[in-house]
């Protein structure tokens, strides 16, 4: 169902003018980490993992600020061929359709943050840890949450218990998956949603 998806997909590579990011995304628990570059991390961030907000270690993630689209592909590239001992397969929980498979390397934690530190001290805005970043990011987009919701409630008939049947099981994990990921974020989600959404949510953790 479109009205679900929580961001429009990404194109990574277009056209080098505007603002970019170098991003460095460690799984959590786990020695393994994601380089790469978008425009827009979040969207980047929900395309590879459904619940990325648990799948990667925020606390050890970054964001590298760059001006254009070119400077950010030229330090992923840099930094690839520096990283090449270290690459990895991709996790099979990532979603190959997102080009996940790719980038991904192991034992490149201390390298990469090094790096971002060395890019700070240059000049470069750095999201590190990338938590404040990806809280405020979501708070952008929490005036959108309402008339979701209400789009969710239409596809229910107005009865949002209808979404514990199992036969709405996929339905039911798309909603939790963008609610759970304001709560992991520590933005209290009801205050955004229709009244009866916010109870079903409410009930749920209760």
């Amino acid at each position: 169902m479109p009205f679900l998806r929580s961001s429009a997909p990404e194109v990574t590579h277009g056209p080098s003018e505007g603002a970019c990011y170098l991003y460095v995304l460690p799984c959590a628990y786990e020695d393994l980490l994601k380089l790469g570059f978008s425009r827009h991390p979040l969207q980047r961030m929900q395309a590879l993992h459904t619940r990325y907000f648990e799948f990667f270690d925020l606390d050890r993630a970054v964001l590298v600020e760059t001006e254009t689209v070119r400077d950010a592909r030229r330090l992923e590239l840099d930094l690839g061929h520096r990283l090449a001992e270290h690459g990895a397969p991709s996790p099979l929980t990532v979603r190959r359709e997102a080009a996940g498979h790719t980038e991904w390397y192991r034992g490149a934690q201390a390298l990469l943050t090094d790096e971002a530190e060395r890019l700070r001290g240059i000049g470069h805005t750095v999201h590190a840890p990338l938590r404040p970043w990806l809280r405020a990011e979501l708070l952008r987009g929490a005036d959108a949450l309402f008339d979701w919701g209400a789009a969710v409630l239409d596809a229910v008939q107005g009865e949002p218990a209808h979404l514990d049947a199992p036969a709405l099981a996929d339905l039911r994990q798309r909603v939790l998956d963008r609610l759970d990921a304001y709560e992991a974020l520590g933005i209290a989600v009801g205050d955004f949603l229709p009244a009866a959404l916010a109870h079903w949510r409410a009930q749920r953790r209760g």
